[in-house]
């Protein structure tokens, strides 16, 4: 029986390192550290530097961790909310503040270099501002925040351990107090806020959650066994409720979700008596992937509501945008007859889809609708923003490729043109993963 190793001579074995001897080698490396390794063509971009300068007019450097939500006060806009991972202990890494802008003194636009005498121009200063209040009681991550309307009587902060925390704001053109009012857990993760700004409604909050639950709350302080009252829970969506938006009117509330649908909520029943419901009770308008028309494979994670309500742009994965028309429950008391009778053509058309668009090439994560101007901006994952024209049929306007040099556009929106101003100056604004904010 032979062996199944065949004999092998020892002058054959090669198992020993070969030696070279040192007049055979025609190239020596050099660069080696001291394992021996030589350094990777990367590494030899030594003459590279990065400078960062601070341009703003104030800044707030306290947060220890990411932030993941901001907010402004609807009366005061100087007080903002911010909200992160930070947190006093490991076991507590939800944490926020809330900062006085007021502090910040404004500077001309254009740099020093501009002036007819750059040097005689002022230093120009950069202040940094302190913490009036801090947001805590959360064990893990905010990542929403809202003042409530229509005065902000309310600071309600949402985090990843499914806590709704709610502080009463006492605020002036001087002082702003806060204290703490009470908390509600009714779902493991809070994804996203929304106040309701509708008059008749006050002090009213929208929750989305992981779970696909969408809530609405009811802040009263004068309520001391039941502060936080449940208006409105629903349970429709099937994946986690990415998005949340109120119509203008506030009577209207629309959500979307990784399951890739959408669904408007007649919260306060106005639609009902109208007779505009869909089958289920609860909602206006209900589309899913089930109708392949609206279907976005990989699900849904922006929205928005046009200023005149009559319309919503939901935004999905691989750049996907839909375009939904919506019933207007509300119309001026007086109204033309024309304008009532579009009411009237605009409720019998409710839920339709008017267009479908996909320009950039990954995930919309941001919508905003000018409210000065008919445009439509989106953010997406593939660091583009695109600028659409609803006055024609949602033709794109403008397509900002590397809009942050290839980083994920993960909020845009525009800026409110002050008192006097031109139309021109409420221009989008956006942000992204690197926290980089620009004015475009």
């Amino acid at each position: 029986m032979s062996s199944s190793n065949p004999h092998r001579n020892p002058e054959d074995d090669d198992s020993e390192p070969e030696m070279i001897a040192e007049d055979d080698v025609q190239e020596m490396l050099e660069g080696e550290d001291e394992d021996g390794d030589v350094a990777m063509g990367s590494d030899d971009e030594d003459g590279e530097e990065l400078y960062l300068h601070n341009d703003s007019i104030a800044y707030f450097d306290q947060h220890k961790d990411s932030v993941f939500a901001i907010a402004q006060h609807p009366l005061y806009p100087n007080l903002i909310a911010t909200g992160g991972s930070e947190g006093d202990a490991d076991d507590a890494p939800g944490k926020g503040y809330v900062i006085d802008t007021s502090a910040a003194v404004s500077r001309p636009l254009l740099p020093p270099s501009y002036n007819s005498d750059p040097n005689a121009a002022a230093p120009q200063q950069t202040t940094e501002l302190q913490p009036l209040f801090a947001i805590d009681g959360h064990t893990d991550t905010i990542n929403a925040l809202a003042f409530t309307l229509p005065r902000g009587d309310f600071l309600v902060s949402g985090g990843m351990d499914g806590r709704l925390r709610v502080h009463a704001v006492s605020a002036s053109p001087t002082s702003a107090r806060f204290k703490f009012l009470a908390e509600s857990r009714e779902t493991e993760e809070v994804i996203w806020l929304a106040p309701c700004p509708a008059p008749d409604y006050p002090n009213t909050i929208a929750l989305g959650a992981s779970d696909g639950s969408v809530w609405v709350f009811r802040l009263d302080a004068s309520d001391a066994s039941n502060p936080i009252q449940i208006v409105q829970s629903y349970f429709l969506h099937t994946g986690p409720c990415t998005a949340g938006a109120w119509t203008p009117d506030g009577l209207l509330l629309a959500t979307v979700s990784e399951d890739a649908s959408l669904h408007v909520y007649d919260v306060w029943g106005a639609a009902a008596a109208k007779s505009l419901v869909t089958d289920n009770g609860q909602t206006v308008v209900s589309l899913t992937e089930a109708d392949q028309r609206f279907a976005v494979e990989g699900g849904l994670y922006s929205l928005a509501v046009s200023p005149a309500g009559g319309l919503l742009a939901v935004g999905g994965a691989h750049g996907a945008i839909r375009i939904v028309s919506l019933p207007r429950l509300s119309s001026p008391a007086n109204a033309t007859a024309a304008q009532q009778r579009a009411a009237a053509q605009a409720q019998s058309q409710a839920g339709t889809i008017l267009a479908a668009i996909a320009v950039q090439s990954d995930s919309v994560e941001s919508l905003a609708f000018s409210p000065t101007t008919p445009l439509l901006a989106a953010g997406s994952v593939d660091g583009s923003i695109a600028v659409f024209d609803p006055a024609r049929s949602f033709a794109l306007r403008k397509h900002l490729k590397g809009a942050h040099d290839g980083e994920s556009v993960v909020k845009v929106d525009f800026v409110k043109a002050a008192a006097g101003a031109s139309a021109a100056a409420a221009g989008p604004s956006s942000s992204n993963n690197s926290k980089l904010v620009r004015r475009q």
